[in-house]
This record gives C-alpha cells, sequence and structure tokens, in this order.
C-alpha cells in the first residue's frame, strides 16, 4: 500500500512539473478582423478579455480565450462613417453585443506539425451564444517563461445566425452583398 501512495505522489509530482499553464496577457494580445463586401472590405480590432495557453512537456495541448465583443473597432473609416459602422456591428443584424458581449474560442485539440511551433488547431467558437468548431494552423513560440501565438481564423458568419446582407439568406442584394466570410488574425502573448 505505501508503494502505490508513493507512486501517485510521484506521479502526481512529475504530472504538475510537466504540465504548464500561461495567461493570456490582455493588453499585449490583440484580435485584428476583416469583414468582405462586394465593393470592397472594412478592417478592425477586437480585444482579447482573458485566457490561457495550456503546455504538456513544452507541447500545446489546450488552451481558451474570451473576447470582449464591446471593444469591436473599425480601422480602415474615419470619424461618423466608423461610428456608424462599429454601431451596426454591434446590433442584432450582426453581432448582438447587448445580449452577448462576450465570445470564446476553446481548443480542444493542438496537431503539432512540425518543431518550428506550427500547429492545427481544432476548436469550439462561440459567437452570439452559438458554438461550432473551427480549424485553423497557428504558430505557437514558448521561451524564457512567454508564449508568442498567431493564428488566422476564416469563419462562416452564417453559421452564427448573422445574416444581415447575406446572399446565402437574401436574393437580389447585388453590390450590397457582405460575404459570409471574414477573418480573424490572432496575436497572443502569455506568460506564467
Amino acid at each position: 500500500m505505501k508503494k502505490i501512495v508513493f507512486f501517485l505522489l510521484i506521479s502526481a509530482f512529475v504530472t504538475s512539473v510537466q504540465a504548464q499553464n500561461y495567461i493570456v496577457n490582455a493588453a499585449s494580445s490583440a484580435i485584428v478582423w476583416k469583414g468582405y463586401k462586394v465593393t470592397g472590405e472594412h478592417t478592425g480590432t477586437v480585444k482579447i478579455k482573458d485566457g490561457k495557453l495550456s503546455f504538456s512537456n513544452g507541447v500545446l495541448n489546450g488552451g481558451e480565450f474570451t473576447i470582449d465583443m464591446n471593444s469591436i473597432n473599425n480601422t480602415d473609416l474615419e470619424g461618423e462613417w466608423a461610428g456608424k459602422l462599429v454601431g451596426h456591428l454591434k446590433s442584432d443584424d450582426f453581432l448582438g453585443v447587448a445580449s452577448h458581449p462576450t465570445s470564446k474560442l476553446v481548443i480542444t485539440r493542438a496537431i503539432a506539425l512540425d518543431t518550428k511551433g506550427n500547429y492545427k488547431i481544432v476548436g469550439n467558437l462561440t459567437i452570439k451564444g452559438i458554438t461550432k468548431e473551427v480549424k485553423f494552423q497557428a504558430n505557437v513560440k514558448e521561451a524564457n517563461g512567454s508564449v508568442n501565438a498567431t493564428g488566422k481564423i476564416t469563419v462562416d458568419r452564417s453559421e452564427y445566425d448573422i445574416r444581415y446582407g447575406s446572399g446565402s439568406f437574401f436574393d437580389g442584394l447585388g453590390d450590397k452583398t457582405i460575404y459570409d466570410e471574414f477573418d480573424l488574425q490572432i496575436s497572443l502573448v502569455a506568460g506564467k
């Protein structure tokens, strides 16, 4: 019995040493969004609220982060036009920020592709209370007690009940069509 208890204690100690969580530094992390329409595109940023990345033996194996949807802004327009676009994005036509102030990504699988920090990420992305699986490529580097992670997620907004201006739901939109897919370019900085 003493041997079993000793073995369990040693196993727990080794596991705790090998498993490490890094807390996302929200101020140093960023998400750049880009949406596309027939006549062009719009870009902006949205802030990370909190999050963590989990490693085992130096290899990413999980994590999650929360996105502050109230922080969404526009960077390609100025003044009144930027304000109108942001107001529309926050409305129920798009993100419904009053009812859904946060979005979240939870990593369910991280598959190392090489020894240079490249991964295939599988996760659950929640927007407007709707959760869908997403897959994307990311680069994650761990060094000197900190982690830098970058990746680009292409999101199909129609899967999250964001229908405004979508040719998938409405006919005859012509040059007012807004494409269903938009990009999230993610840059995370995390530390112990």
